[in-house]
């Protein structure tokens, strides 16, 4: 049921914007820069709007943005049960899933920090 109501809220969004972009092209290029304001994107100068603008609201979209959001379903953590084991990159590029770290009966820290 929640992954019909996700399917059902996502694909309506992508027909509104993909027809606000029909319909105001300039307006809708506005609002999605400020949105790849908030998210730091514009800041990387090898993109630039043309290259991942136009791919908002396309099927494309609307498939990554499905995966994305059904996944998170499975992610959820609640107390007293156990962890999710959510996939993570290490910096070698591998991708494998946060209880491969386990050892033994240690337990397993998690810290999360950034660098700037």
């Amino acid at each position: 049921l929640q992954k019909i109501l996700i399917l059902l809220q996502v694909t309506l969004s992508v027909i509104v914007g993909k027809t606000l972009m029909i319909l105001f092209p300039n307006a809708m290029k506005r609002y999605i820069l400020k949105m790849g304001e908030k998210s730091r994107m514009n800041r990387n100068p090898k993109f630039s709007y043309e290259n991942w603008g136009p791919t908002f609201f396309s099927f494309k979209y609307l498939q990554f943005v499905l995966k994305v959001k059904w996944k998170r379903l499975e992610d959820e953590a609640y107390e007293g049960h156990p962890a999710p084991n959510t996939p993570v990159v290490t910096l070698g590029g591998e991708v494998c899933h946060v209880l491969d770290f386990m050892k033994d009966n240690r337990p397993l820290i998690l810290n999360f920090g950034s660098c700037t």
